[in-house]
């Protein structure tokens, strides 16, 4: 019998406010709470052979040393990192130190809304963005991953 290796791990994480989801401007952010956010990252990741580490906080420092702990433990990390987005150069060069693949997941399209959510700091450390697609933009995400994961030969 043949043993089976771990699937991939992939850290999803949410900043501040993302636990509002479904009551926060639903006319901006849809009904979908956080918790089916989540379950749909956890079908996903399932139908695309991969696990997933689903987290969300309102705190800088502690999204920071998520993204710090992920060097060594995940293959790549889903991010929605909402308000920090636009504020966190520390944020952004934590994702940049871990050198793993990462992509920026963002529900509404920042791009049309207020000037100042144009700019994402995290963007520079990405390696792609999703925005504007509602929570279908996770499972886009996670597709994205596993792709360039079996391109690297890791899935």
């Amino acid at each position: 019998m043949s043993e089976t290796a771990d699937p991939p791990l992939i850290l999803v994480l949410n900043g501040p406010n993302l636990n509002l989801l479904g009551t926060r401007q639903p006319e901006i952010y849809g009904a979908a709470t956080l918790d089916d956010v989540e379950s749909l990252c956890a079908e996903t990741a399932e139908q695309l052979g991969l696990a997933i580490d689903f987290r969300q906080t309102n705190l800088e420092g502690e999204l920071i040393t998520w993204v710090q702990q992920a060097r060594g433990q995940a293959a790549g990390i889903v991010i929605n990192p909402a308000g920090y987005s636009h504020t966190s150069i520390a944020l952004m060069d934590a994702l940049k130190a871990v050198d793993l693949p990462v992509v920026e997941v963002h529900i509404s399209n920042i791009h049309r809304r207020e000037e100042f959510r144009h700019l994402s700091y995290v963007s520079k450390a990405a390696t792609g963005v999703i925005a504007g697609l509602g929570i279908h933009g996770y499972a886009l995400a996670l597709s994205a991953l596993a792709e360039l994961l079996a391109e690297e030969g890791e899935a």
